[in-house]
């Protein structure tokens, strides 16, 4: 409409004569004015039509937002994830005079299954470990969440005690794994409050060992990953000797209490544990057993400091040393002993390639004051691990006196320091 008028307007100024008359003059003036009038009125009108346009996209959007916002979070599908690891090891060692001729050993190490994920409200975790020589099943538990800090899990789950989940930061654990009071896992049902106003409660039962007692429907006692009371040591019964005298634990209460704080950039756990229960030969009640522990797992900035004392005692009548088993042999250890652990660790975030972190170790530990007389053992591992993908790699340095994996035994007697360099390569999926 504008366009045509003001088209017109110049054809009308183009074709008039420069002598046109006055009068007609004044009218080519009043079309003019028209147009501007009528030219102002469109642009008023254009401009009110924008902001209603745009008007309409904000509430639009706005709406589009507060639908979005009141529309429930769709819930995560219901499933279960496997996962798993495959893991090889190598080791020169000073106690085999055929590795070390040979240079160190490389050997396959394990392959293992993980299961996790939910199926409505309940979750599930799992994990079977091959080895060469057996198979085991380190955990398999159901979870539930009871309310905003309670959960609770059923089946083969994590005893709670000491440092956790580890009490180490290394391939071989610390002195007290050996002891069965690091992840160790047995049946029974756990109550978790998780941290909430500083402390956290774990308190769980647990009606026998993973591999139902002392007279469990297993071929072989001794295959298991955990670390537990399978007999009671008798006359000169070797330490490495199938028990003659089989016991199990049975009925066993244990709690861990830990209150989290932070001063000057430490923030620290501050913990204590205890755990009570029966011991069983299979027809009756044989003993009783219980320990407890003082621990301390502070972090400040990239580094973790971990420090725990451990008192235990395994009460059977005129027996000052018991048989344990994992791993598909027997070992022994004194009845009743305390240990002191201590460990300090660097993390160091990487982008090396493929490498995206480091984390350098140093752990101790001393098992003391043992019920047989026997000699102290200690173990010290300095080392680092290295994390590269999927990859996982513990590089260590072993020296150890009467520690099992590393020359001796628990209930060994020597003097000599033996030394184990150990490489441990998993991939992990």
């Amino acid at each position: 409409m504008i366009k045509k008028s003001l088209l017109a307007f110049f054809i009308t100024a183009a074709l008039t004569p420069a002598t046109v008359a006055a009068d007609e003059q004044q009218d080519v003036k009043a079309q003019l004015e028209l147009l501007k009038a009528q030219i102002a009125r469109l642009e008023a009108r254009l401009a009110q039509q924008e902001a209603a346009t745009a008007d309409a996209k904000t509430v639009t959007v706005v709406e589009e937002v507060e639908i979005a916002a009141t529309e429930p979070a769709e819930k995560k599908a219901d499933g279960i994830r496997v996962g798993g690891a495959i893991r090889t090891n190598f080791s020169h060692t000073s106690y085999s005079d055929g590795n070390k001729n040979r240079g160190g050993d490389f050997d396959f190490d394990i392959f293992r299954l993980n299961l996790h994920g939910s199926v409505g409200d309940v979750t599930l975790d799992a994990e079977i470990r091959f080895f060469d020589y057996m198979t085991a099943i380190k955990y398999a538990y159901v979870g539930y969440q009871l309310s905003e800090n309670w959960q609770t899990q059923a089946g083969i789950i994590q005893v709670p005690f000491g440092n956790w989940p580890y009490n180490s930061h290394n391939y071989f654990f610390s002195t007290n794994y050996y002891l069965g009071l690091e992840d160790d896992f047995d049946l029974g049902i756990l109550f978790k409050r998780q941290i909430a106003d500083n402390w956290q409660l774990d308190v769980g039962f647990f009606k026998n060992d993973e591999l139902g007692g002392v007279d469990g429907y297993v071929e072989d006692r001794a295959d298991r990953y955990s670390y537990d009371i399978v007999g009671g040591r008798v006359g000169n019964e070797g330490i490495y000797a199938d028990p003659s005298y089989a016991i199990g634990e049975y009925n066993t209460l244990s709690g861990r209490f830990a209150y989290h704080t932070e001063f000057a950039g430490v923030k620290t756990e501050l913990g204590i544990s205890a755990l009570a229960g029966g011991l069983h030969d299979g027809r009756q009640r044989a003993g009783d057993y219980n320990a407890f522990g003082l621990h301390l797992n502070s972090h400040y900035g990239r580094w973790n400091l971990q420090l725990q004392h451990t008192e235990y005692n395994y009460n059977l009548d005129d027996t000052t040393r018991i048989a344990v088993g994992a791993y598909a042999f027997y070992d022994s250890i004194a009845a009743e002993a305390k240990s002191i652990t201590a460990n300090i660790a660097y993390s160091l975030p990487v982008q090396w390639g493929p490498v995206t972190g480091l984390q350098f170790y140093n752990n101790y530990g001393l098992v003391y004051d043992k019920s047989d007389g026997t000699a102290d053992t200690m173990m010290n591992v300095a080392g680092f691990s290295v994390a590269a993908g999927g990859l996982f790699t513990y590089f260590d340095l072993v020296h150890a006196r009467n520690q099992p994996f590393v020359g001796g035994s628990a209930a060994g007697n020597s003097d000599d320091t033996e030394r184990r360099f150990n490489i441990n390569i998993g991939y992990y999926f």
